[in-house]
C-alpha cells in the first residue's frame, strides 16, 4: 500500500548542464529565446563575465520537473530603462555641456525664452502696436529690464571695507541714458500719463512700507535726542531751501517749501545698509548710533512727506492765502481721519480664521494705499492721500502684531518690482536738451547751501546727547544721503502741473524734479562712501571685550538694547 501511493515530493533542481529530456512534452518555443545564440554543451563550463546564466524550470507533471539552462550575453551599454542601445555620441565633451534633450541651465534658459515669447505673442495679439517699438508697453518693458540690469551692475561694484553702492543709482542712470540717446529715444516711448500712474503706484507702495515699518514700542522709548534728530534737520533744511530757492531760482514761496520738503528727507535705502554694516563690525554699537539713525530716519521721512503733501495741496488750490492754508490743514486732518478708519477696518477684516490671510491683508494694504493716492487726486484733495496711506498701514500693522512681518515681506516683493520702474522713470524725465545751464547751477548751489545748514543743525541737535566730538561729526555726515523719498515724490508736482496744463506750473515742477535728481546723484554715492570711510575712524568699538562679558555674565545695557 505504501508503494502504490505516490508521495508528493518536490524534486531538487538539476545541476547544469541540464539532464536528458524526459518523454514529457517539450515547452513551447519562445521567439525571444530562439534569437539568442546558446553555447554548445561543450562550452557550458566556460562561463565568463560577459554571459548571464538563466535556469528555467517547468513542471510538466506533478512528479516531473524539467530544467532548461540558457546563457544570455551581457551587454553593459544597454539602457536599462528602454532596453535599447544608447545613441552614438560623436563628441562627448559637447554632449556633456549641451545634453540632448537639454537639461539644467540650458533647459532653464530655453524655458524662460519660450515663456517670454509666448507672453509677447499673447500681448501682441491683444494690444498690437502697443508692444512694438514706439508703443507704451514696449517702452515700459525695455525701461524695466534696463533699470534692473543697471541696478545689478552697480551692485557689483564693491570696494574693500566699504558698503556697496546703492543699486538705485544704476536704475536712475539707465533711465537717463534711454531718454537722452537719440536712436534709442525714438523707439522707447512712454506716455506721460502712463509714467505718472506708475510713479504714483510706486509712491503708494513705498508709503505703505514706511507705515508698516514703524515700531510702536520704539516710539514709546525714543529719547529726546532721536526726536530732535528726526524733526529738527528736516524742518531747518526745508525752510533753508525755500528761502534760498526763492531768491536764487525765483520759485514762489509755496513751491520753495515743496522743494524743501522733497530735499528734507534722508534715504533709508542708503543709510540703513551702511548702518547695518557698521553695526556688524561693532562700530558705535555701545553708544547706539546705528540704531539712533535707523529709527530717526523713518520719522524724518514721514515728516517730510507730510509737509510735502500739505504744501502740494496749497500750491494747486485756488483762492486766498488764508483759504489755501486752511485747506492744507483740512487735507492733513482728512487724511488722518480716513487713515484711522481704514486702518481699524483692515485690522479685523479678514479675520484670523480665514484662509490665505496674509495674501488678503497684503492685497488690502496695497489696494487701499493705491486707492488713497489716486482717489485723493480725483476728489480734489491731493495732499491727503499720502498721509492716509501712512496712517492706515501703521494702524493695521499695530493690530496685526507679529503677523505684520509676513505682510511686510509681500509688500517688499511689490517694491522690488516698482523700484526699478520708479527710478528708471525718474531718470527718463530728465532731458538734457531741455535743461538750462543756470537752472542746474542754481539748483546745485541751493542744494549745497541747504546741506551745509542741515549738517550744522544736526551737529547742534546732538550737542547734549552724551556723544564725543567724533561721534557728533559722524552723525552729522551720515544724515545727508537722499534717494528714495526724492524719487517717490519729486515728480508728483510736475505730474499735477501737467494735469492742470499750466506752462508756468510745469516749469516750477521741472525745477523741483531737476534738483531732486541732482540731490540723488550727488548725495547718494557720496553719502555711502562717507559713512563707510568715516565710520571706522570716527566711531569706537565696544570697550567690553568678549572675556569681560563672559566673566561678568551680563551684557552691557546700551541705547540699542533699550530700543
Amino acid at each position: 500500500m505504501e508503494d502504490t501511493q505516490p508521495k508528493p515530493t518536490t524534486p531538487e533542481p538539476s545541476p547544469a548542464p541540464s539532464p536528458a529530456p524526459s518523454p514529457a512534452p517539450s515547452p513551447a518555443p519562445s521567439p525571444v529565446l530562439d534569437r539568442i545564440a546558446l553555447p554548445s554543451p561543450n562550452h557550458v563550463e566556460h562561463l565568463n563575465v560577459n554571459q548571464i546564466q538563466v535556469v528555467v524550470r517547468r513542471c510538466s507533471s506533478p512528479n516531473v520537473t524539467e530544467e532548461t539552462t540558457y546563457f544570455l550575453p551581457r551587454n553593459p551599454i544597454v539602457d536599462a530603462g528602454t532596453n535599447t542601445d544608447p545613441p552614438v555620441v560623436c563628441c562627448p565633451l559637447l554632449h556633456r555641456f549641451c545634453p540632448c534633450p537639454p537639461r539644467g541651465l540650458l533647459a532653464s534658459l530655453v524655458t524662460k525664452v519660450l515663456l517670454a515669447a509666448v507672453l509677447f505673442g499673447v500681448v501682441w495679439s491683444i494690444t498690437e502696436k502697443e508692444c512694438l517699438p514706439g508703443g507704451n508697453l514696449f517702452g515700459i518693458t525695455v525701461l524695466f529690464l534696463c533699470a534692473v540690469l543697471g541696478g545689478k551692475l552697480v551692485a557689483l561694484i564693491r570696494l574693500p571695507n566699504l558698503p556697496p553702492f546703492p543699486p538705485l543709482l544704476g536704475m536712475l542712470l539707465m533711465g537717463f541714458l534711454l531718454r537722452n540717446i537719440p536712436v534709442i529715444t525714438d523707439g522707447v516711448y512712454i506716455d506721460n500719463r502712463w509714467s505718472a500712474s506708475l510713479r504714483n503706484i510706486a509712491l503708494a507702495v513705498i508709503l505703505a512700507r514706511a507705515g508698516l515699518g514703524l515700531d510702536a514700542s520704539a516710539l514709546k522709548k525714543l529719547k529726546s535726542v532721536c526726536i530732535r534728530v528726526a524733526m529738527g534737520p528736516c524742518l531747518v533744511e526745508a525752510c533753508t531751501t525755500a528761502l534760498v530757492s526763492h531768491f536764487l531760482m525765483g520759485l514762489p514761496w509755496v513751491w520753495g517749501f515743496i522743494l524743501g520738503f522733497v530735499l528734507g528727507a534722508v534715504s533709508p535705502a542708503v543709510v540703513v545698509p551702511s548702518m547695518l554694516l557698521l553695526q556688524k563690525d561693532g562700530y558705535g554699537v555701545e553708544q547706539g548710533i546705528p540704531t539712533l539713525l535707523m529709527a530717526a530716519g523713518s520719522f524724518d521721512d514721514i515728516l517730510a512727506i507730510t509737509g510735502f503733501t500739505t504744501c502740494l495741496g496749497m500750491a494747486f488750490a485756488t483762492g486766498s492765502t488764508w483759504y489755501n492754508l486752511l485747506r492744507g490743514i483740512l487735507e492733513v486732518a482728512g487724511g488722518m481721519v480716513a487713515g484711522i478708519l481704514l486702518g481699524f477696518l483692515i485690522q479685523y477684516f479678514p479675520s484670523v480664521d480665514q484662509k490665505h490671510m496674509v495674501m488678503k491683508r497684503s492685497f488690502l494694504v496695497l489696494g487701499l494705499s493705491v486707492f488713497a493716492v489716486f482717489g485723493s487726486g480725483v476728489a480734489g484733495f491731493p495732499g491727503s492721500g499720502g498721509l492716509c496711506t501712512l496712517v492706515l498701514a501703521f494702524l493695521a500693522g499695530l493690530g496685526w502684531g507679529i503677523e505684520k512681518a509676513r505682510v511686510e515681506e509681500v509688500v517688499g516683493w511689490a517694491w522690488d518690482v516698482f523700484q526699478p520702474l520708479l527710478f528708471g522713470l525718474i531718470g527718463a524725465e530728465i532731458r538734457v536738451s531741455q535743461l538750462e545751464g543756470h537752472t542746474v547751477g542754481l539748483g546745485i548751489a541751493s542744494l549745497l547751501i541747504a546741506l551745509l545748514v542741515r549738517l550744522l543743525f544736526t551737529f547742534a541737535c546732538v550737542l547734549c546727547a552724551g556723544f564725543n566730538l567724533r561721534e557728533k561729526v559722524f552723525i552729522s555726515l551720515a544724515w545727508m544721503p537722499k534717494a528714495t523719498v526724492q524719487a517717490a515724490i519729486g515728480s508728483t508736482a510736475l505730474d499735477m502741473a501737467r494735469m492742470k496744463d499750466d506752462v508756468q506750473l510745469q516749469k516750477y515742477g521741472m525745477d523741483v524734479l531737476t534738483v531732486a535728481v541732482l540731490a540723488i546723484l550727488l548725495t547718494a554715492p557720496v553719502g555711502a562712501l562717507i559713512i563707510g570711510l568715516a565710520g571706522p575712524h570716527l566711531l569706537q568699538k565696544p570697550k567690553n571685550s568678549v572675556r569681560g562679558i563672559e566673566d561678568d555674565g551680563e551684557t552691557p545695557v546700551t541705547y540699542e538694547s533699550t530700543l
